[in-house]
């Protein structure tokens, strides 16, 4: 695939009015997963007031039980519907336009690794109905259904083969990062939809375990995938979670497919002492000399900044728009059910 010029056509539109005008998307929000606490989830509204219209948001990774999936649904189900005037739950493409018209926040969620369903493929038609909209494959290390990016990647099991063909019945988005190497060169591969890494960085800006080389963006974009570009300073580049760094993992996948390919997945983490908690209880999946305590975020409301830094490059507004949420609405339109 040869690159778009991406300076042809330079930004007339002003980074606040581009990210008001654009339908802006955050592929994966992260909300403490404990159960009936809802202490953070106020703060949802943070994404309003930046303009995004659409965030994922995590309900579960490999290390947590099936049954914490389900009530972490149920929680975030039940605060949605209480607060209905502002949320409104992203069943499909336009419902997230309807919620869009009445200045509402569409929420839809994740799930980080095929863990979630256990053994049983039919629990992937009751998460799509209960809102998730993306799953990937393997979380940092290996499980039954394929080889973690931390790990020694085996490929996708017949297992993990069975889940993606389910998954691409139901209608539900397959992705790939925290998955090794191997498994997503044969998810990509194998699914008859186009595969995202909803928020992975580039390994060529920055070398990490968790970051994806350009092989595997080439091979994305050439099934019309995508890469969501992450916000945590660690995969950005030595805890930087600058914009200037975040702008320059956007630039790379734009450089090198084309800014249809690529979105935002800023992973934001809002209760960061949760996500330190992780890291010293499991230092299997977050070795300690690639997970410090303290990783820095960049913050939802440094958005607008990203934007005016793309513009300052050259990119268009339609490219822009692309990278904001564009390109996440065409997967869905094409994938969705």
């Amino acid at each position: 695939m040869v690159p778009i010029n991406i300076c042809e056509e330079r930004g007339s539109s002003t980074a606040a009015e581009l990210v008001q005008s654009a339908l802006c998307c955050d592929l994966h929000g992260c909300m403490p997963l404990r159960p009936s606490d809802e202490t953070f989830l106020p703060q949802l509204e943070r994404y309003r007031q930046v303009g995004v219209d659409l965030v994922f948001l995590n309900v579960g990774f490999d290390a947590l039980s099936v049954e914490h999936h389900i009530r972490m649904l149920a929680q975030f189900r039940s605060w949605l519907s209480r607060h209905s005037d502002r949320y409104a739950l992203a069943t499909d493409v336009a419902s997230v336009a309807m919620a869009r018209s009445e200045g509402k926040l569409a929420v839809a969620f994740d799930i980080e690794g095929m863990e979630g369903i256990a053994d049983q493929p039919a629990m992937i038609g009751l998460y799509y109905d209960l809102g998730v909209r993306w799953m990937l494959v393997a979380y940092n290390k290996n499980n039954r259904a394929g080889g973690g990016c931390q790990d020694n990647d085996s490929g996708l099991t017949e297992c993990g083969r069975e889940i993606i063909r389910e998954m691409a019945r139901v209608g539900m988005l397959l992705c790939c990062s925290h998955t090794g190497r191997r498994t997503a060169l044969e998810a990509i591969d194998l699914s008859p939809n186009p595969v995202m890494f909803s928020h992975s960085n580039c390994a060529a800006v920055h070398p990490h375990s968790r970051n994806i080389d350009d092989e595997l963006i080439r091979a994305c974009a050439r099934r019309d995938g995508l890469i969501g570009i992450n916000g945590l300073g660690c995969f950005l580049g030595d805890n930087d979670a600058s914009v200037a760094t975040y702008i320059r993992h956007v630039d790379h996948v734009a450089q090198l497919v084309g800014p249809e390919h690529v979105s935002i997945g800023l992973d934001y983490v809002f209760d960061t002492q949760e996500l330190d908690t992780y890291i010293a209880r499991l230092p299997d999946i977050y070795p300690p000399d690639q997970y410090p305590s303290g990783i820095t975020l960049l913050p939802l409301e440094r958005l607008p900044n990203v934007v005016e830094g793309l513009l300052r490059l050259g990119y268009s507004d339609a490219s822009v728009k692309y990278i904001l949420g564009g390109n996440v609405m065409r997967l869905a339109n094409r994938v969705w059910r």
